[in-house]
């Protein structure tokens, strides 16, 4: 099935046996990350069980194994990069055989180690779009984090989140809306992964998220303007959560508020022009490049904030709308 018929290709289809590489050296989160393969996380890990009866859980490698198999029968036309796989919060351990041993005299095979959060990215090259001279490619990714899952219990269903949207090529920031993006997908088993990928699939529409994109470098803020948005996002932080529940949310913490402000000074890409004015779609991934500091088991939900808020300010700007952030003082 070739949910995406309706794409022009506009790069010559690459030869099926042919392996693309993730290009960029950046990375789509950074946190406290490390960069590993597939075949590090079949051979190298062990694979944590349910305390109560031992059962595995669903590994990570499992999880992107099966998504880039679905992924590639989703898609027949278009050949998928090889995963770009992100982990963290290692969990080491040892063999029997080596309790009581100093950790420095260990040999390598009595080490054992699992990550406890991991998240990856597989591109369609060929499925490019361009918006204010960026070039973005479609991209569909996952995310497992066991720590939001209960180990000390029996077998039970597992939890994980799926995304498609596209990935920015100048900073590989993610741009992810919200119909892209499941973040409670349950199963029992990686089979099971087939209806959930293929049902985000057909539920995304991408056109709606490109024009949605494209209408954000329409509109531009100046210098008072950011300004005064950055400390209405600031001082939200600290506001009742009553009072919060009435304004629009602002997910970036303080310190992603601060990479803001640095950037929208010193960005090679995206940062203000001359004048100090900054169109939306510029400032939309100063925000995504600073949820990128966001550790894996929730950056994602920061991604698509991002997302949501500039559309908000779109619609504010358009309509000369005010509120609690008015950009109108």
């Amino acid at each position: 099935m070739n949910i995406l018929n309706q794409l022009d290709l506009r790069e010559e289809i690459v030869e099926e046996n042919e392996i693309i590489k993730p290009t960029s050296n950046n990375n789509f989160i950074e946190a406290n990350t490390l960069k590993v393969n597939l075949e590090h996380l079949k051979n190298d890990c062990i694979i944590p069980v349910f305390s109560k009866d031992n059962e595995t859980t669903i590994s990570h490698y499992q999880f992107i194994e099966k998504t880039y198999e679905i992924v590639k029968n989703l898609f027949p036309d278009f050949t998928p990069s090889q995963p770009d796989i992100r982990v963290s919060h290692i969990i080491k351990g040892r063999t029997p055989s080596a309790i009581g041993k100093p950790a420095k005299e260990l040999l390598e095979e009595e080490k054992t180690l699992y990550y406890e959060r991991c998240a990856f990215v597989i591109e369609l090259h060929q499925a490019k779009e361009y918006i204010n001279g960026n070039t973005l490619t479609l991209s569909i990714g996952g995310v497992r984090a066991y720590n939001q899952e209960n180990l000390y219990s029996k077998k039970s269903i597992e939890k994980f989140k799926i995304f498609i949207g596209y990935q920015n090529k100048v900073c590989t920031n993610l741009c992810i809306s919200t119909d892209g993006f499941k973040n409670d997908i349950r199963i029992t088993s990686v089979n099971e992964l087939e209806d959930a990928v293929t049902n985000l699939a057909k539920g995304y529409n991408r056109f709606s998220h490109l024009n949605m994109m494209k209408k954000m470098s329409s509109y531009s803020i100046n210098e008072t303007q950011f300004a005064h948005l950055i400390g209405k996002i600031k001082m939200y932080q600290y506001l009742d959560k009553s009072k919060q529940k009435e304004i629009f949310p602002f997910g970036l913490n303080d310190g992603q508020i601060n990479s803001v402000i640095r950037d929208y000074f010193n960005c090679t890409n995206f940062s203000k022009d001359s004048n100090g004015n900054i169109n939306l779609w510029n400032l939309y991934n100063l925000f995504t490049e600073a949820s990128k500091s966001s550790y894996i088991d929730n950056a994602i939900e920061r991604n698509i904030n991002s997302y949501e808020f500039t559309n908000y300010l779109c619609k504010m700007i358009e309509n000369e709308s005010s509120d609690w952030y008015n950009l109108f003082v």
